[in-house]
């Protein structure tokens, strides 16, 4: 690319390979930065693109829910990532789940194939030169975090992740354990293992008395658990009911065997395309891997249970945006510097992407003088935008696109109304919006020429999310 112009995108996450994409599909040569195999992250296992390192899971696939939106937000837009979830998407009732294997090997090879897009496997220690995005996560390495710290002037803010077990799915005991989704939406697409009061209170007495991991020193005086992704072992400890009342709720399920709900339930979710593994949904955990495995056999139907992969938990680091970027994710302090992903507090898969998207828009807008867009906040892309580069007097969290961020309907509705109202409007104030900026639309899945699309059906038959 020596002697052409080009934007610089540090970090192939779901945010770099998405603002790549974005930016090479409008016709501007991409340098795409990826530090891995080269530099590996301690929940990084592969070299590949928008590895999913915690859930396989991207949350509901419903129309009338925010991720759902959000979803097909970004399909009208063109989005890499969705489109390849789509192709590699396994059974997960109303929500979109993949195969993160054959997901990450799809959007991989669309970018490394792209006549526009130079790969470079190389660990970035500081901020490029030239219009520039970066998108490397809430594991950005400690040489390049200081030098973002220096750039913009502001703090992180660091809490601790966790990732969740994988068993292999031969090792789960289907005389005890049942496959159902909650209500029977979906088509069993769960493995449920049922528990008893008197189970479940063994089991929550176990997993509050096992041993964690110790936090090291730097880490222990920052210890700031991110609310969406608890420890199981620390939501246990917030009181016996918790997990109960949280991720081991059993409303929705039937045991077959004894026809009743069950005290508490923990659901496995297929974790890859050919059905070998399955998840524990829910059960990020910093215990100690042999701990793990003494307590989280004490599950019924789990007794001989297989660990292909232990919960694990890290350090995840993220910028105070409010007080450094603009809703065009630029840096307020750097014009041509982007920033996209977890690390500017669009929390959760699909919220990265949608930030890794705008941020590619932008920077080619930017590159050629145009405009910078500002989608409206009526949208989901919009709305959560909004949030993260708004200044507010209270401490900033990250946050998942929620519908409590878009503003109120004119006329007060019942909440499924409402959400299909909202879904409705920030479709068509997308279409809207990108017309009159020159941005194609692109048709969503089951639209026909001159159909409204997308607010009314579901990729999925209307199946209610898990």
């Amino acid at each position: 690319m020596s002697g052409e112009r080009f934007i610089t995108v540090v970090g192939a996450g779901l945010a770099g390979s998405e603002a790549a994409w974005q930016i090479a599909r409008r016709g501007v040569r991409v340098r795409l930065y990826e530090m891995r195999p080269l530099v590996m992250t301690p929940a990084h296992r592969t070299d590949r693109f928008a590895e999913l390192v915690c859930s396989n899971s991207l949350g509901s696939d419903l129309p009338d829910r925010a991720l759902g939106l959000l979803k097909r937000e970004l399909e009208m837009l063109g989005s890499l990532i969705i489109r390849c979830a789509r192709e590699t998407a396994v059974p997960a009732g109303g929500a979109l789940a993949v195969g993160r294997e054959e997901f990450s090997r799809r959007v991989t090879e669309s970018l490394e194939s792209h006549p526009l897009v130079e790969v470079v496997r190389q660990e970035v220690r500081e901020i490029p030169t030239g219009v520039t995005v970066l998108a490397t996560g809430p594991l950005t390495s400690d040489a390049l975090a200081s030098r973002i710290v220096e750039t913009v002037g502001a703090e992180h803010l660091s809490f601790f992740d966790a990732m969740a077990p994988i068993v292999a799915a031969d090792s789960i005991d289907m005389t005890v354990a049942f496959a159902a989704s909650r209500y029977g939406r979906g088509d069993d697409d769960y493995i449920n293992c049922p528990m008893t009061k008197e189970e479940y209170d063994r089991f929550v007495e176990a997993l509050v008395s096992a041993e964690t991991i110790p936090l090291r020193d730097f880490e222990a005086a920052d210890k700031r658990f991110f609310e969406a992704c608890l420890p199981v072992e620390e939501i246990a400890r917030r009181g016996h009911d918790a997990l109960a009342f949280g991720p081991l709720r059993p409303v929705g399920l039937k045991d077959p065997r004894p026809g009743r709900r069950p005290y508490a339930v923990v659901q496995l979710r297929q974790d890859d395309l050919a059905g070998t593994l399955y998840n524990m949904v829910g059960f990020q955990t910093n215990l100690r891997w042999p701990e793990q495995e003494r307590v989280f056999r004490m599950i019924p139907g789990l007794e001989r249970a297989r660990f292909v992969r232990y919960g694990q938990m890290h350090r995840n680091t993220f910028l105070n945006a409010p007080a450094v970027l603009l809703p065009t994710l630029q840096s307020r302090v750097r014009g041509d510097l982007f920033f996209a992903g977890q690390i500017t507090g669009t929390e959760g898969y699909v919220g990265s992407t949608a930030s890794g998207l705008v941020a590619g828009i932008n920077a080619v807008r930017y590159m050629r003088g145009e405009p910078l867009l500002v989608f409206p906040r009526d949208t989901m892309v919009g709305a959560l935008l909004w949030y993260v580069s708004t200044p507010s007097s209270q401490e900033f969290q990250p946050m998942k696109a929620n519908f409590g961020l878009l503003p109120p309907l004119e006329t007060p509705l019942g909440k499924r109304v409402r959400y299909r109202e909202y879904a409705a409007r920030a479709l068509d104030s997308l279409r809207a919006y990108l017309a009159a900026n020159g941005e194609e639309a692109c048709p969503l899945p089951g639209e026909s020429e001159g159909t409204r699309g997308g607010s009314s059906h579901s990729h999925n038959g209307g199946k209610a999310a898990d």
